[in-house]
């Protein structure tokens, strides 16, 4: 059974994917531009991949008998991702996920620190969703007009 250090840390990862999946949702409605077909495209790919983490995230700590937050209100009072807005320009809003992005890529690192040998498939899940992410991170920085 894994620590209850690592299942919290888990537990929260599930509830900043799950704000994450609804910002990435507004985010692909709304985007607008000149590379609107580009990021229309790539925001819903992440949040398909957004969705893969999630549940992957949530099944993992039901295993080590946590228990996954399942509504928008205890997403929000646990995440550290806010909700997206609607009104920022295509290029803030690519910002805003890049963000997101490196904020729990940094959290998972912190958290990876501090686990024991019991929180071993934790620790495997989330280097698996960090490589992921650090991916993501690279290829959206890459495509974004400096």
């Amino acid at each position: 059974m894994a620590s209850q250090t690592a299942k919290d840390i888990l537990g929260q990862e599930v509830a900043n994917y799950g704000v994450l999946f609804v910002k990435l949702h507004n985010y692909h409605w709304y985007v607008s531009g000149p590379h609107f077909f580009t990021y229309h495209e790539k925001l819903e790919e992440l949040y398909n991949l957004v969705a893969v983490l999630y549940d992957e995230a949530a099944e993992r700590l039901l295993m080590h008998g946590g228990k996954p937050a399942a509504t928008m209100k205890e997403y929000l009072e646990m995440a550290t991702v806010q909700e997206g807005d609607a009104t920022l320009s295509t290029k803030e809003m690519i910002d805003d996920v890049i963000t997101d992005f490196r904020n729990i890529s940094k959290e998972m690192k912190t958290a990876i620190e501090s686990f024991t040998d019991e929180d071993d498939t934790i620790e495997d899940t989330l280097v698996g969703h960090l490589e992921q992410l650090e991916k993501e991170i690279w290829m959206l920085e890459s495509t974004i007009e400096k």
